[in-house]
């Protein structure tokens, strides 16, 4: 019955993207050959490189920012501002008891020498000083607040071009990559006139145009916000020299509206990190692969349903997991999703080098989730209903964004599944700004909700596990523990990852967690998704990273043929 379902659900998806128009996507977009533009799927609520993560924003930050570590296409560590990765072999990297007297280290950067904000003004230590100034504040609004205001205890300046860092001892001791530096000539003298008010007042906001908070090989020139940002080649920055004159990202959140851009050559690419979902994607290869280079490329983008744990009904493992065993996951990735993706188990990717064979794994099972629900005291009446003892309905909201007409028809086939099984569900979509400015990060949802997180290779996810990183008031809303999740041992765990850095008793930790996701269900997962990058032939040079550092961290490496 399900697979009838989800086949005619995909004739109406079909149904809905409806027939392209023709065009020449191999002619390049903008004002000649000197142009790059590129489509997407979403725009950024904000541009601070620390203040709410978004993968739309990564994606244009990258190419005018650059951060001091990160993975490459790879999935190896390596520097883009600073100078070298310290260690303890090469000098740079020594043990040093926190003032607390717990275990810490010292770590020295070198910056990049020719490193120049856009308005001329050298990157500087003094910029690395301010930025962990700003993150230690509780009302800056960080999304890595840990980072600032527990991980790293001080800052050192010994030179202009050179810092050390004292933190916490954690094996990955030389992995900044979400420490980002600020323009102290320019944000300092707005920060410290009210540093509760940085939040709304910073210039990446108020002035995002400014030359002076940007240091990559482009810089942002032009922008109409919720449409589109134009980037300029950037006159100070000393690296290998962009061939592209300008680049212009456009939002088109109407993932219908985009494919049809691209078709008609409005666009010349589609980024895969912020593009098309997989059924649209595998569609439209059929129409256009024949003239422009489509690639697939495996992720660590985690698409799972974030869910409020203290929700009457689902704060209760019993219906959680009887949520999981309602879905037939497998089977949506197979018909739904053209296969392009893998079931996950937990947070953690099959590729991941710390996977756990033998986690366990949901499989559809009816019959289980019902007696679940019953065993949690959701007794199924005659109306094909659940109700608890007090006569209140098992009614969940299911919320995503309203710009991807597959997540809606993934909502009515997730609906129609827990209906099976008498859970009643509400649907609900929002814009994916309102989404996540608001309905995640204010922890405003009314249930569940359904969204990717984008990670980095063998990357501990404190920031969405973590007690300490459940947004609130107080903290300025940092944090992207959205569903309030608070468990000791997993605390515990999170912690120790970081810290045990020995190969056996790591990896028993490792195992230990993805055990205790797949019990717990912090979050229900889903599956992992292919990024699917839709390219003119004569673009050269463009590598998908598969994870969460985007290609544009290279975008001066791209050329036209």
């Amino acid at each position: 019955m399900a697979r009838r379902w989800l086949l005619a659900g995909l004739t109406l998806a079909a149904a809905l993207f409806g027939p392209l128009p023709s065009g020449a996507a191999d002619v390049p977009a903008g004002e000649g050959a000197a142009t790059l533009t590129i489509g997407i799927t979403s725009f950024p609520g904000n541009f601070h490189p620390n203040i709410e993560a978004q993968a739309a924003k990564s994606y244009m930050l990258w190419m005018a920012y650059r951060p001091f570590t990160t993975f490459d296409k790879d999935w190896k560590l390596t520097c883009l501002l600073c100078v070298e990765l310290p260690t303890v072999e090469n000098g740079n990297a020594w043990m040093a008891p926190l003032p607390d007297g717990s275990p810490g280290i010292k770590v020295r950067f070198r910056i990049d020498p020719d490193a120049t904000w856009g308005d001329g003004k050298p990157v500087t230590a003094r910029d690395a000083a301010f930025a962990l100034e700003v993150g230690k504040n509780a009302q800056s609004g960080f999304s890595n607040s840990r980072l600032y205001q527990q991980d790293i205890a001080g800052i050192e300046v010994e030179d202009e071009k050179t810092f050390v860092l004292h933190r916490k001892y954690v094996c990955d001791y030389n992995q900044i990559n979400d420490f980002r530096l600020l323009p102290e000539h320019l944000e300092g003298p707005v920060f410290r006139a009210n540093p509760g008010e940085y939040l709304k007042r910073n210039l990446y906001d108020t002035d995002t145009l400014n030359p002076g908070l940007w240091f990559g090989p482009y810089r942002p020139v032009r922008m109409t916000r919720g449409a589109f940002v134009v980037f300029e080649r950037n006159p100070t920055w000393k690296g290998n020299p962009p061939a592209f004159d300008q680049i212009v990202v456009k939002s088109v959140e109407n993932n219908t509206a985009l494919e049809q851009t691209l078709v008609a050559g409005g666009v010349d690419m589609v980024a895969g990190e912020v593009g098309f979902n997989v059924v649209q994607g595998a569609q439209l290869e059929r129409r256009v692969g024949d003239r422009m280079n489509v690639v697939w490329k495996p992720s660590l983008s985690y698409f799972h349903m974030d869910l409020r744990h203290d929700h009457p009904a689902l704060k209760d493992r019993r219906v959680r997991q009887a949520l999981m065993y309602a879905m037939d996951r497998g089977l949506i990735v197979d018909e739904l999703f053209y296969g392009k993706g893998l079931v996950a188990d937990t947070h953690i990717n099959p590729l991941n080098q710390v996977f756990h064979e033998g986690v366990y794994r949901y499989a559809y099972d009816p019959a289980k989730a019902a007696a679940l629900l019953d065993e949690a005291g959701w007794t199924l009446r005659p109306d094909g209903w659940r109700y608890d003892s007090q006569g209140r309905q098992l009614k969940l909201e299911l919320l995503a964004a309203a710009s991807d007409r597959t997540l809606e028809l993934l909502q009515q086939v997730v609906q129609d599944m827990w209906r099976r099984v008498g859970i009643a569900t509400e649907l609900r979509t929002v814009t994916t700004r309102v989404m996540f400015g608001e309905f995640l990060r204010k922890r405003t949802f009314g249930g569940l909700t359904m969204f990717t997180w984008q990670s980095s290779p063998n990357d501990v996810p404190e920031t969405v596990l973590q007690t300490t990183y459940i947004p609130t008031e107080q903290n300025g809303w940092s944090g992207q523990n959205y569903g309030g999740y608070s468990v000791p041992e997993m605390d515990d765990l999170l912690v120790k990852m970081e810290n045990v850095c020995q190969p056996e008793e790591n990896a028993a930790l490792w195992r230990r967690f993805q055990d205790l996701y797949a019990e717990d269900l912090p979050a229900l997962p889903l599956w992992f998704r292919s990024q699917v990058f839709f390219m003119p032939k004569w673009l050269k040079g463009l590598e998908p990273t598969g994870h969460q550092y985007h290609s544009t961290q290279w975008v001066e490496n791209w050329t036209r043929e």
